[in-house]
């Protein structure tokens, strides 16, 4: 699928791209801040209730490259309004629906739109300017995501804990119509695509290079859903938060997602590796210093804040390492990534429910995610040591 060329002016469509990233994103996270309310509206207990976040997660893995492909034939605009089309149904269909499965089944149908819809997106973006300046443009879709995560999601919290959570996804739905009527003005019309050999590429996603950087967007995603999926009921037991302390909380992790992006996106344009590495250990010692911090409300504050800064200044890295090291198929490899990322949602939101399950209690949620991060850098390391082996060859 083709994308609009450097040439463009970048302004405008870059941000038409953050204002559909801010509807996706807050109909991700927002769960997350909901997810004792949504449990008792729909009669399950919050481990179950955390599956929802998983089956979203998983809809995003399998639907981003079977959207992709499907859509490949179509210009990129109209690729992309195709998707939010199906944000707003699946957003519509959660509120209305009766009870546990029906409403699993319709954040199945909403993840749909996501891995595509960012894949697309990331090409779109990086298409829009100089070469070296590619990771801060995917970053600026990405704001739309943190974003989200300040206004968006906050919102959607106090909506479903004053209202109720259907209003939350019904108002989630409207953002919807916000980034459709966004997209439609300032997307260029770009050209037709065209069917890509999927044989070909499927086979540059089969690299090891290519393979071992997907790891790495999972582990790190993981160590980051481990604790995000679980963070409403982690301030209730451990920092002993009030549903407005925690909606104040979920405002805060955006301000930390926000900061971290652009810092993200600054440090891949210098260093894609190097800044995996600073941002994958930064985030592993933030976690471990969790369990101490959440004891009181300023630690817990301050150390969510610190947290979100690491957790998302890892999205700009390693969505461009993807994509650089499958360049022959940069628009599946990036849309693949973006389920790589939700991969790493469900596996973080399954390994949070087990630690509870478990009895290991809620302060043992955030060393898990240090762990999954730590795992994430080794990674790193061996996939720079194939590079070096693979030099010579060359």
């Amino acid at each position: 699928m083709t994308s609009p060329s450097a040439t463009t002016t970048p302004t405008w469509p870059l941000l038409a791209l953050a204002v559909g990233a801010f509807g996706i994103g807050t109909t991700e996270f927002a769960p997350m801040g909901l997810l004792p309310v949504i449990a008792e509206g729909v009669h399950v207990s919050i481990p179950s209730a955390g599956l929802l976040i998983s089956a979203y997660a998983l809809g995003v893995m399998i639907g981003a490259p079977i959207m992709t492909l499907l859509l490949a034939r179509l210009r990129a605009k109209h690729a992309l309004l195709t998707l939010v089309s199906i944000f707003i149904l699946g957003n519509l269909l959660s509120a209305m629906a009766p009870g546990y499965w029906p409403l699993l089944a319709s954040r199945l149908v909403t993840s749909l739109n996501h891995g595509a819809f960012f894949g697309i997106g990331s090409v779109v973006a990086a298409n829009l300017v100089a070469p070296e300046k590619r990771a801060s443009a995917v970053a600026t879709m990405f704001m739309g995501l943190t974003i989200a995560n300040i206004g968006g999601v906050p919102a959607a919290t106090w909506i479903g804990q004053q209202i109720g959570w259907r209003m939350a996804f019904a108002g989630t739905a409207g953002l919807g119509l916000l980034a459709m009527a966004a997209l439609v003005l300032a997307l260029p019309r770009g050209e037709k695509g065209a069917m890509p050999d999927i044989g070909k590429e499927l086979r540059v996603l089969a690299r090891p290079v290519v393979l071992i950087a997907m790891a790495t967007t999972v582990m790190g995603s993981a160590a980051m859903f481990t604790l995000y999926t679980y963070v409403a009921p982690v301030l209730t037991t451990i920092t002993g938060a009030s549903q407005l302390f925690i909606t104040l909380a979920l405002v805060l992790i955006g301000v930390g997602f926000t900061i971290g992006n652009g810092i993200g996106g600054k440090l891949a344009d210098w260093s894609l590796d190097g800044a995996t590495i600073i941002f994958l250990a930064s985030l592993a010692a933030i976690m471990l210093a969790l369990p101490l911090l959440l004891g009181s409300h300023w630690g817990a504050l301050i150390g969510l804040t610190l947290w979100g800064a690491a957790a998302f200044a890892l999205v700009p890295p390693v969505q461009i390492r993807v994509m650089h090291a499958a360049a022959e198929a940069p628009g599946l490899a990036s849309s693949v990534n973006v389920g790589a990322f939700n991969l790493g949602n469900a596996l973080g939101a399954a390994v949070g429910s087990a630690v509870i399950s478990q009895g290991f209690g809620y302060a043992a949620i955030p060393v898990a995610g240090a762990l999954l991060a730590a795992a994430g850098l080794l990674l790193v390391f061996a996939g720079a040591a194939g590079k070096r082996q693979a030099a010579p060859a060359a």
